[in-house]
C-alpha cells in the first residue's frame, strides 16, 4: 500500500459527474500504424518502468485515511490498451471530435486510471495516440516523463522481454483502517520532527516566512472578482477540444527581441486568442482582463521520476484590453516577474502542503465542497510544460508532433494547456461542450498572436526591444 499525498487525493476528492480530473496527450505518427499487437507489445514492456500503471485505487472506510494505491490482481492490459478508427475522410477535425468524445468519459475507479487509444485512418497515411491519465496520477511534468519512459528514443531499440508479474495481496478494509490509524499516529511525530529541522535553521526560516508573507499580499487581488464574461458558467460533463500550432524557435525569436521568457510570449499569444474569442461573441474587452491560473511545476531535481503531483500557481490577468502585441507582450512580461518576486507560488505551495496536517475525512469533504464552489475570480487555466526535444516512437513510428489535454472544472469553460516536443511548441484547448462551440476562434486567434509578435520582432542580433511609443501610449 501506498497512500496518496493530499494534493493528489484532492484531485480524486473534486471529480464528479460534470468534472472529470485526467490529463492527456494527443500525439500524431507516421505511418502505418501498429496492429493492436505490436502496440499492445511495446507497451507491455515498459509496465515494469511504471509500476502506478498496474495500481489500482483503495478508498480507506470512512474516510479515515486519504486513498491508497494497491496492486490490481486483475489486471487486464487489453482493457487500458484501445484501438479504434477515425470516420472518412480521417482529418484533423475528426481527431477532434474523437478526443473530445474520449475525454467526456471517466476514468473507471476500480481499475488502474489510464488508458492509452490508437486511432487508424487519419489523412497522408499517420495515426494517432490518445493517452488519458488521471491527475491524481502525475501532473504535468511527470506526465511528460512518463511519455518517455512509454515511448522510445530509438526507432528500434533494444528487445526486453517483459519480467513476470504478480499482484501483492489486496489489504482488506481492516487492513486499510489500520494503517491509516498507524499513519494518523505518526503524524504529530513528523509535525514535531519537521519544527526542530526548522528552529536549527532559524535564517533559513526567516526567509521562508517573508516570502510566504510576500506571497499572501499578493493574494489579495484575487478578492475582486473580474468583470463577468461567458468564460465562467455552469458545465456539463461532455468536451470539445481543439489544437493551434507554434515553433519554438518562433517564440524564442521574439523571447530574444522583446525580452522576457518562452512564458511570457506564450501567455501574450493566447491573451490574443482570448481577445478575439470574446470580440467574436460581442463581449467588451477595452480595460478588461481574463484572470487564469497558471500551474508552477515546485518539484525539486531529485523527485524527478517520482509519479505524483508537486504543483503549485500563480494567479495572472491576461490583459485582453490591449490592442497592440508588443504593448500586449510588455505588458504581460512585467506582471509576471512581478508575480515571481511576490512569491506568490511559494505561498500557495506552502498553504497545499498545510493540508497534510488536516484530517483525511475533512480533506475528502473540503475537495468535494470546492469542487462544487462557483469559480468567480479565476476564469480559465493555462499550463505550460517542457517536454522532450527530440524524436520519440513507438513500434518503430516517429512522433510527428504531440498536443496536450487539460480537464476544466468548477465554473470555468476553457482551458489551455502548452506542450513543446522536437522543436514544436503546441497548444491543446478543452472547451465545455455546451457553452464553448466556438474554441476554434481561440485556436486561431492564439497562432496569429504569434505571427503578430514573430513580424514585429527584430533580428536576434540586434538585441531586445523597447516597445513603440504608441504601443506604450496604448497600454
Amino acid at each position: 500500500m501506498h497512500a496518496m499525498s493530499p494534493q493528489d487525493a484532492s484531485f480524486l476528492h473534486i471529480e464528479d459527474e460534470v468534472t472529470h480530473m485526467h490529463i492527456g496527450t494527443v500525439g500524431v505518427f507516421e505511418g502505418p500504424a501498429p496492429s493492436h499487437e505490436e502496440t499492445r507489445a511495446a507497451i507491455d514492456a515498459k509496465l515494469p518502468l511504471v509500476p502506478r500503471y498496474r495500481q489500482k485505487v483503495r478508498f480507506v472506510p470512512l474516510d479515515l485515511g486519504r486513498p491508497v494505491w494497491v496492486d490490481d490482481p486483475h489486471f487486464v492490459l487489453d482493457y487500458h490498451v484501445r484501438s479504434t478508427g477515425l470516420p472518412a475522410p480521417g482529418g484533423d477535425e475528426q481527431l477532434r471530435n474523437l478526443v473530445g468524445r474520449i475525454m467526456s468519459q471517466k476514468l473507471d475507479r476500480s481499475r488502474p486510471l489510464w488508458e492509452l487509444w490508437v486511432a487508424e485512418g487519419l489523412g497522408d497515411g499517420r495515426w494517432a495516440m490518445v493517452s488519458k491519465v488521471h491527475h491524481c496520477m502525475v501532473d504535468g511534468v511527470t506526465a511528460t516523463d512518463l511519455l518517455s519512459v512509454l515511448l522510445d528514443r530509438e526507432r528500434e531499440p533494444a528487445m526486453t522481454t517483459p519480467s513476470p508479474w504478480r499482484a501483492e495481496p489486496e489489504p482488506n478494509p481492516v487492513e486499510l483502517v489500520a494503517r491509516a490509524v498507524a499513519d494518523r499516529m505518526a503524524s504529530p511525530y513528523e509535525g514535531v520532527r519537521t519544527v526542530r529541522a526548522a528552529i536549527r535553521r532559524p535564517g533559513r526560516m526567516a526567509a521562508d516566512a517573508a516570502q510566504v508573507a510576500r506571497g499572501m499580499q499578493s493574494f489579495r487581488r484575487l478578492m475582486w472578482p473580474v468583470p463577468a464574461t461567458s468564460l465562467n458558467g455552469p458545465i456539463g460533463p461532455h468536451r470539445r477540444w481543439a489544437w493551434a500550432r507554434g515553433r519554438l524557435a518562433d517564440v524564442k525569436t521574439i523571447r530574444t527581441s522583446f525580452g522576457g521568457t518562452v512564458n511570457d510570449v506564450v501567455l501574450a499569444a493566447i491573451t490574443r486568442g482570448f481577445r478575439d474569442l470574446l470580440v467574436g461573441r460581442g463581449e467588451p474587452v477595452d480595460g478588461r482582463v481574463v484572470r487564469t491560473l497558471v500551474p508552477v511545476s515546485v518539484r525539486a531535481e531529485h523527485e524527478r521520476g517520482t509519479y505524483n503531483n508537486k504543483v503549485s500557481a500563480l494567479f495572472a490577468e491576461l490583459p485582453v484590453g490591449i490592442e497592440d502585441p508588443v504593448a500586449r507582450l510588455q505588458s504581460m512580461r512585467e506582471q509576471m516577474q512581478a508575480l515571481k518576486e511576490s512569491g506568490q507560488a511559494v505561498a500557495a505551495e506552502r498553504l497545499t502542503a498545510l493540508s497534510g496536517f488536516a484530517p483525511s475525512m475533512l480533506l475528502a469533504l473540503g475537495g468535494r465542497v470546492a469542487g462544487r464552489t462557483p469559480q468567480r475570480n479565476v476564469q480559465t487555466v493555462t499550463t505550460n510544460v517542457p517536454g522532450p526535444q527530440q524524436p520519440l516512437f513507438l513500434a518503430g513510428r516517429r512522433m510527428l508532433e504531440a498536443f496536450p489535454f487539460v480537464p476544466i472544472g468548477g465554473s470555468a469553460r476553457v482551458g489551455i494547456a502548452i506542450f513543446s516536443y522536437d522543436g514544436g511548441l503546441n497548444f491543446g484547448i478543452t472547451g465545455d461542450y455546451e457553452h464553448a462551440p466556438d474554441i476554434e476562434v481561440l485556436a486561431s486567434g492564439i497562432e496569429a498572436g504569434v505571427r503578430e509578435l514573430l513580424d514585429a520582432a527584430a533580428p536576434a542580433e540586434a538585441g531586445p526591444r523597447r516597445p513603440r511609443a504608441r504601443a506604450r501610449a496604448r497600454a
